[in-house]
């Protein structure tokens, strides 16, 4: 019994959920429904397509508007929607339909899924991110269909604006423009560049942060995460921006040719797009190297604690920050708006950054020993958009080895579900020390 209830926990439960959808998307992605010429997926294709869906990331070895028919694009979706939401959420939401009582255990793995500390009030907390996530996708949806409908008829254009809004509000990444363009055709587009940019940052910024504002004006107040969060992310967006307008500004293949809003447009849409969404406006393969090496900066910080983005998360990279700063300065605490950071939240900064580097480098040298005579930035970046479940990439993706493709999709997977493990691993109840050792003292630095 003890091995068993070891074996079940709630970070092993999550993983077990994740791969079960994974298993079954593949196979319907493999049956000869899902695609146009009738033949399915190949078994390794139909697994990456539903790894990258079910982590939303993006990344994809073959065009989902021109491969997939109705049915396999709906798949996908699919796919998008309870990866983002997380399978628990999702699952609470058939309960709660059914008029199903929310056991304890369930709670404590929905807590797990939503990576929140309290348990207090989580069913609340779910039954409003489903209402959030309705609420903001119908909002996208309704402006894309709309700005859509001048191109393509009338049905179509509100099927697009359907799925790239579910697609962007997940940071998926997914689109059905055809032959890999992605949203290159609205580089200058001010609807669809800030509609996009808005489900991307609302879907990046977490659930927590969505129901505290939402709270606000009754409660008056905003708690410390939710600044850090909003801080830090206006000011990655803005760095990001400024960066690449000024290092593309005489590109002629990216923001060269376009007028001074397209420019300031395009840079906007790829600093946002950046932190774990995967869309694009710009081809990605034509930036120049200091651009492409800010995305990778961006795209691995990634979006925020709760959302439905991935990265080592704003929170994780302001708390190190912080404590660099507080060395600096000669300071023993870490401190935020008069508030002591504990110990404990900067350990658990440095094992997911830690972690997380570790990761990006192996997956990265690995892909420099299968992926011969391809270029170091162009595998780094492919490594650290499948890590931060971006999607963004050079052009590698469709021509990886089948090797290849393997470590991408356990890199995927491991992006998902890897720091939320280790969140949640560091983050049980630990028990005290009987005895502490003497201290020891090394040279640093």
């Amino acid at each position: 019994m003890r091995k068993k209830k070891h074996f079940m926990n709630p970070p092993k439960i999550l993983v077990i959920g994740f791969a079960l959808i994974i298993v079954i998307g593949t196979l319907l992605l493999t049956l000869p429904i899902s695609t146009t010429d009738g033949k399915g997926l190949s078994l390794l294709n139909a697994l990456f397509t539903a790894t990258s869906a079910t982590c939303v990331t993006g990344l994809v070895v073959v065009d989902t508007g021109t491969t997939f028919t109705l049915f396999g694009q709906l798949v996908i979706l699919s796919l998008i929607q309870v990866g983002g939401l997380g399978f628990m959420t999702v699952a609470t939401l058939f309960a709660l339909l059914l008029g199903k009582r929310i056991s304890l255990k369930e709670r404590i793995l929905l807590q797990e899924s939503l990576n929140i500390i309290s348990m207090e009030g989580v069913v609340r907390l779910a039954k409003r991110i489903l209402i959030f996530t309705a609420v903001i996708e119908g909002t996208g949806a309704a402006l894309l269909s709309i700005r859509f409908s001048f191109d393509m008829p009338l049905g179509k254009a509100i099927y697009y604006g359907i799925f790239h809004s579910i697609s962007n509000f997940n940071n998926a990444g997914f689109d059905l423009m055809g032959e890999f363009h992605s949203l290159t055709s609205y580089v200058a587009d001010p609807v669809v560049t800030l509609t996009v940019c808005m489900l991307i940052t609302l879907g990046g910024i977490g659930f927590i942060v969505m129901n505290e504002l939402y709270e606000f004006r009754r409660s008056k107040k905003i708690s410390l995460h939710t600044k850090i969060v909003l801080i830090t992310s206006l000011f990655l967006i803005v760095v990001g921006t400024i960066g690449i307008f000024l290092l593309e500004f005489t590109n002629q293949k990216t923001l060269k040719p376009l007028s001074l809003t397209g420019k300031v447009l395009g840079s906007l849409f790829q600093s946002v797009t950046a932190r774990t969404a995967g869309a694009n406006t710009v081809n990605i393969g034509d930036l120049t190297q200091s651009s492409l090496f800010l995305l990778v900066f961006l795209m691995f910080i990634g979006a925020s604690p709760g959302s439905t983005g991935g990265g080592i998360k704003t929170t994780t990279f302001t708390t190190l920050i912080g404590a660099v700063w507080s060395q600096i300065r000669g300071k023993e605490d870490v401190v935020f708006y008069r508030q002591r950071i504990v110990y404990e939240t900067i350990y658990k900064a440095l094992t997911v950054t830690f972690s997380a580097l570790s990761l990006v480098t192996m997956v990265t040298l690995v892909l420099t020993i299968t992926e011969h005579g391809k270029d170091f930035l162009m595998l780094l970046f492919e490594a650290t958009s499948a890590f931060a479940t971006v999607g963004l990439s050079m052009g590698l993706t469709p021509d990886l080895s089948e090797v290849g493709k393997v470590i991408i999709i356990l890199t995927m997977f491991a992006g998902r579900v890897g720091p939320l493990t280790i969140a949640f691993a560091v983050t049980m109840r630990r028990t005290p020390d009987t005895f502490r050792y003497p201290k020891g003292k090394i040279m640093i630095g």
